[in-house]
């Protein structure tokens, strides 16, 4: 009887263990910050934002860059519909973007179908004319600055949907009369573009550095800390001053170019490179603290290289500080890029940033008139981006401490 009893109450113990399923530290985390009412806000704010920023070529905007400085100069937010390619100055076919296009359109295909019969040496150069007639007249090369493949594509099927529709200046407009609400979407662009991409850098040289010297230690962590000590004491500004002035030089310039790499995308690098030194102390902190463990010694224990045990082992088991890190870290190079396009250091026209708007606004002010617009939105996108980020950063850092596990 008792060893039936035994058998039943075992049995008993083993249904209920069947019934609890394990809950690892990512979905715990995910579960905690869903209860988390303001960092989720600020979450799909964020992706909102992301979203719409990818997919402004396709949005109904105006452009960016068309200047119309005797009809629209400090135009306050207004209703007013906008026929894109509208402008007399334009000198559009129709007076529109659509008409203009479909001419352009026309002119090429008659010009290949003129030359078609040309040997093969007399169609390369017909094309290379071709290409630089699109390069200069192209009316997407007129309403737009730069456009990459995707983003041409995007302006095509924005064409193709909204017509000549443009939506009117929610925002008002700037001292040159452009459109700021186009002005602002295409800066979010760039400003995002910037904190993600300088993160990423810093992300990389910084957690690998940090790893590194945390795991090795001794001479090694000693020699590579001092280093970042060095770096530490040099002032910043002036050295992404000195970069910015010398990667600006018509001789450096050219041969960026000749190698498909422009300023903007070594200004994205370079901000990245100066962010690295604090990541990289926090991970060799948490490195220091988890190379003795059970799991790195069982690692060594089989054979595991010094390299594979700090990328495959140590790294994945920092990774809840790196995003918190990383959350905030992003905000930070933002408010950098801005700081630096405000002081006309960082984007340069006729690229457009949150930081080079406020920049055009703020010299927009003056004491006879007040054009508030010019700032107000730029620098509240710019805000309520910061403050999103931030709470989001705050909300992961609470949901991956497990001392904050029991006090939801």
């Amino acid at each position: 009887m008792k060893s039936e009893a035994d058998r039943e109450t075992l049995e008993r113990i083993l249904a209920e263990a069947r019934e609890v399923h394990g809950v690892s530290l990512w979905q715990d985390a995910w579960k905690r910050l869903r209860r988390n009412r303001t960092a989720m806000i600020s979450l799909w704010c964020l992706l909102t934002l992301s979203v719409l920023a990818f997919l402004t070529p396709l949005l109904p905007l105006q452009s960016p860059i068309d200047k119309d400085l005797d009809n629209r100069r400090f135009l306050p937010p207004n209703f007013s519909s906008v026929v894109m390619g509208s402008r007399p100055g334009l000198k559009f076919a129709g007076g529109t973007l659509t008409g203009e296009l479909a001419e352009f359109n026309e002119s090429i295909e008659s010009l290949r179908a003129q030359f078609a019969s040309d040997g093969p040496d007399q169609q390369r150069q017909i094309e290379v004319t071709i290409a630089d007639r699109i390069e200069v007249e192209h009316p997407f090369n007129q309403m737009w600055n730069n456009l990459g493949p995707v983003a041409w594509w995007m302006c095509e099927m924005r064409v193709a949907i909204f017509g000549d529709y443009a939506i009117p200046s929610l925002f008002g407009t700037d001292k040159l009369g452009r459109d700021l609400l186009a002005r602002v979407f295409w800066g979010a662009r760039v400003s995002l573009i910037v904190g993600i991409v300088a993160t990423l850098v810093s992300l990389i040289i910084g957690v690998s550095y940090g790893a590194i010297a945390g795991y090795f230690g001794g001479n090694v962590d000693a020699a590579m800390m001092r280093l970042v000590d060095m770096l530490y004491s040099i002032p910043f500004i002036f050295v992404v001053i000195f970069l910015v002035t010398f990667l600006g030089e018509d001789s450096v310039k050219k041969k960026l170019d000749s190698v498909g790499i422009d300023q903007i995308t070594i200004f994205y690098i370079v901000i990245g490179a100066i962010y690295w030194l604090t990541m990289s102390r926090v991970v060799r902190g948490q490195v220091m603290s988890l190379r003795h463990e059970q799991f790195v010694e069982a690692a060594r224990t089989v054979g595991a290289s010094s390299w594979r045990i700090v990328f495959r082992h140590l790294v994945p088991n920092v990774l809840g500080v790196v995003i918190v890190y990383l959350t905030l870290t992003i905000p930070s190079v933002m408010l950098f890029e801005a700081f630096l396009s405000f002081l006309g250091l960082g984007v340069s026209p006729p690229d457009v940033s949150w930081g080079l708007l406020l920049n055009d606004g703020v010299e927009a002010l003056s004491i006879v008139k007040v054009f508030w617009w010019v700032v107000v939105f730029p620098g509240g996108a710019l805000a309520a981006t910061l403050f999103a980020l931030n709470f989001l950063g705050d909300g992961i850092r609470d949901a991956l401490d497990p001392r904050m596990k029991n006090r939801d």
